[in-house]
């Protein structure tokens, strides 16, 4: 039984997926996380790291994808850094066909949240990976996903 909440309390909570497939509540993929102030901007170290709030999905070659992705900044209790404002960077750590990565590919935090809505990978094929960081936080690798050709399907890389 939990205990209910006093008039006046908040707690922000935001659903979060870690690199490997959210496998349901109480799991070690799925965490909760409390909204925290600090961690300022890009400048000095914050002994936090970086976290896909919004994991990339499967896309078409040559459309951004969809829905946007978002990384958000957490604190080493995994509470968000509100106060985060750094430019955070995404780039392919895993290329199958070789292709790069188009788009605003940097962002810079508001309130420990940056938002990528126009990445696009023109390369159809399976087990592409984005990587995000920024200074003074650790880097975050996403789930792998696929990129497919205007029929459908994914080219499957050599």
């Amino acid at each position: 039984m939990t205990a209910p909440m006093r008039a006046g309390t908040f707690l922000s909570i935001v659903v979060l997926c870690a690199a490997s497939a959210c496998m349901g509540p109480g799991s070690d993929a799925l965490t909760g996380l409390a909204t925290a102030s600090g961690g300022g901007g890009g400048g000095g170290a914050t002994s936090g790291r970086l976290a896909f709030l919004v994991q990339p999905n499967n896309a078409v070659a040559g459309g951004p994808i969809s829905p946007e992705v978002k990384i958000v900044a957490l604190d080493t209790l995994g509470s968000v850094l509100s106060q985060f404002s750094g430019r955070v960077f995404v780039t392919l750590a895993s290329t199958p066909s070789g292709e790069t990565l188009r788009g605003t590919t940097s962002a810079a935090a508001a309130s420990g949240l940056a938002i990528f809505d126009t990445l696009v990978i023109n390369q159809a094929g399976s087990g592409y990976m984005l990587v995000a960081s920024a200074s003074g936080v650790a880097s975050v690798t996403s789930a792998p996903f696929t990129v497919f050709g205007a029929t459908g399907s994914a080219v499957q890389a050599p």
